[in-house]
């Protein structure tokens, strides 16, 4: 039933109406989104605006993105295995040169 993103400019009428007390059955139907969307974005908004714990919105979308950058590295690591082996013999010599100066 997924059809989202929806466009910010829904969000921001949804929360209105909700400010101004219409009920979620009501905005949902006549939106033609589900009740838990209404539900989700009214507790988003509660997290954004520091009334509820969690995640704000900008938080949410650093994290999403860090987590496709390292499946993107990981799917990168496993086409190329060396590539992983790399940082470790680097800081492995980094190491010897630097025990060698110290003695």
């Amino acid at each position: 039933m997924r059809k989202g993103p929806y466009p910010p400019e829904l969000r921001q009428r949804v929360l209105r109406q909700l400010a101004a007390g219409e009920r979620v059955a009501d905005i949902a139907r006549d939106q033609g989104i589900s009740y838990q969307t209404v539900y989700n974005w009214r507790r988003q908004d509660l997290v954004d605006r520091g009334i509820e714990p969690g995640l704000s919105s900008p938080e949410r979308h650093q994290l999403r993105a860090a987590r496709r950058r390292i499946r993107v590295l990981e799917a990168e690591l496993a086409r190329d295995p060396r590539r992983a082996e790399q940082p470790r013999e680097a800081t492995g010599a980094m190491e010897r040169r630097r025990s060698d100066r110290l003695e």
